[in-house]
């Protein structure tokens, strides 16, 4: 964990709650980007990364073993799971269905050079069974180690690993077979 995060949390441990929005500027778009790779639709990746927050300022205290990002991370793809939960208790098609949100870029220059590409991978994740797009994104989006993950998803490490290596086997299929069309 860094300096920062040391601070922000020994501050908030003593009352002060106002670190929770630092906390949120810092994380907000990395939160938002996973959340929406897990669900695929942009406002519901903003409400679960709000409600995380909401859940974090309710806490007392808060004692962190390893890094505050991969903390909220964690606590982001628990809240995205209990979500998808919901959804298919509620409707009989799965969030899977969704097409893929429009991609933002900074630029114009960059959605020339890297729209395309980036809509390609994008849809790719997508593409993905929950279990392995959850384990890819965590592992490269939040940087989370498997042990970590493997303990978030209350399943084995060999499961982690697994579901990893499967994830990106079926994404450098999908992306060779959209590259050499």
């Amino acid at each position: 964990m860094n300096i920062e995060d040391k601070l922000l949390i020994w501050r908030f441990n003593r009352g002060d709650c106002s670190v929770v929005r630092r906390i949120y500027e810092k994380y907000k778009n990395d939160l938002v980007a996973l959340a929406a790779a897990l669900l695929k639709e942009k406002s519901a990746a903003e409400d679960v990364v709000h409600d995380v927050f909401v859940s974090f300022l309710k806490l007392k205290r808060f004692r962190l073993t390893g890094s505050l990002r991969g903390f909220l991370a964690t606590c982001v793809a628990n809240a995205a799971r209990n979500v998808i939960r919901a959804s298919s208790r509620h409707q009989q098609s799965t969030l899977d269905d969704t097409p893929p949100p429009a991609s933002k870029t900074s630029s114009p220059d960059c959605e020339a050079i890297f729209g395309e590409e980036s809509r390609l991978l994008s849809r790719a994740i997508w593409e993905l069974p929950y279990e392995q797009r959850e384990v890819v994104m965590l592992h490269t989006h939040a940087g989370l180690k498997f042990a970590q993950i493997a303990e978030s998803q209350n399943v084995s490490i060999n499961t982690v690993l697994g579901r990893y290596r499967y994830g990106l086997e079926k994404l450098r299929s999908k992306l060779d077979g959209e590259v050499q069309k």
